[in-house]
C-alpha cells in the first residue's frame, strides 16, 4: 500500500513556543507525536509533502497593512468587510490599494466569506518563525536519508493581496497570478499512485480545513485518482477562538468518508 503524508504549515510561528508569532495553543505537542510517527513509520510512508506559509512582513491579511478610521493601527484579529473599507472604517497603509483590496473582498463576499481576519505578522519567509518545527525537520531529515530522496517543500502566501490558507488556491484567485490558482499539478502529484494520504499539520481551524476541502473539490472531479483521505486528529489543533471551525472540519470529513483519527491508531493501521 503506498501511503503520503501531507504536512500542513509545521511552522514555528504556529508552535505554542517560546517566541512564535501566532501560537496554537497545542501545536508543539501536535508536532512532536508527528514527529515520532515519522520516524518510527520510515518505511510504511512513501512520499511526504510539506506546505509552508510564507508572507512579505506587509500583506493584505496582516496587521502591518491596515489602518483605523483616525490612523490608528489596526489590532490583530480584527475582521475587515468591503463594506468597512468603502465607509472608510478601514484602510490600506498605501491608499493607492484601496480599489484593489475592495474588489478582493468583494470577491470573497462572492465566494461566501463574508470578510477576511487581520492576522500578526507571522511567518515571514526567511525568518525562525517560517522555520519548520525542529523535531519535525529532524525527523523528515531522516526520512530523506533512509529514501534517498526529497521531501516536496511548498510554499503558499507570497501573493501580498490575497489569503491563502489551503495549499492549493489562495482564498480569491488572481487570473493575472499563477501562484493564486488552483495547482492542478500539486493536486494531482499528491493524488497519483496513492492509496492513502494522511493530513496533519497546523492549524486545523484554518490551513488544514481549507487545504482539505480544496483536496477533496479536486477529487471529487478526478474520482480514478481518489484515494483513502486521513485526518490525524491529534496532529493538529485550532486558533484559539477558532475552535468550532475545526469542529466542523471533522464533522463534514467523517460525512465525506474521510477517517479521523489519532496518529497511534493510524500507525497501528499501517502494520
Amino acid at each position: 500500500m503506498r501511503t503520503k503524508l501531507l504536512i500542513i504549515d509545521p511552522q514555528n510561528d504556529f508552535c505554542d513556543i517560546g517566541g512564535a508569532a501566532l501560537p496554537v495553543a497545542g501545536a508543539n505537542h501536535d508536532l512532536k507525536r508527528l514527529a515520532s510517527f515519522i520516524e518510527e513509520n520510515q518505511g510504511h510512508i512513501s512520499d511526504v509533502t510539506v506546505t509552508l506559509d510564507s508572507h512579505a512582513s506587509v500583506a493584505v491579511e496582516r496587521t502591518t497593512f491596515w489602518l483605523g478610521r483616525d490612523g490608528q493601527s489596526v489590532a490583530p484579529f480584527t475582521f475587515i468587510t468591503a463594506a468597512d473599507v468603502i465607509a472608510g472604517a478601514f484602510r490600506p497603509r498605501d491608499t493607492g490599494l484601496t480599489a484593489q483590496v475592495v474588489g478582493m473582498l468583494e470577491q470573497l463576499a462572492a465566494a461566501g466569506k463574508e470578510g477576511m481576519v487581520v492576522w500578526p505578522v507571522h511567518c515571514v519567509t526567511g525568518t525562525w518563525g517560517h522555520n519548520i518545527h525542529s523535531d519535525v525537520a529532524r525527523s523528515l531529515a531522516a526520512w530523506e536519508m533512509t529514501h534517498q530522496r526529497a521531501v516536496a517543500k511548498v510554499l503558499k502566501g507570497e501573493y501580498p493581496l490575497t489569503e491563502h490558507f489551503g495549499v492549493f488556491e489562495a482564498d480569491a484567485p488572481v487570473p493575472s497570478v499563477p501562484g493564486t490558482q488552483f495547482n492542478t499539478a500539486l493536486a494531482t502529484s499528491l493524488a497519483g499512485g496513492a492509496d492513502l494520504i494522511a493530513i496533519a499539520g497546523q492549524a486545523s481551524s484554518h490551513c488544514v480545513a481549507a487545504s482539505y476541502d480544496q483536496f477533496m473539490r479536486f477529487l471529487a472531479g478526478a474520482p480514478a485518482l481518489m484515494p483513502r483521505v486521513v485526518l490525524l486528529r491529534d496532529c493538529m489543533s485550532p486558533v484559539p477562538g477558532f475552535e468550532k471551525l475545526a469542529d466542523a472540519l471533522f464533522e463534514r470529513a467523517r460525512a465525506a468518508g474521510t477517517g479521523v483519527t489519532t496518529v497511534d491508531e493510524f500507525a497501528q493501521s499501517l502494520s
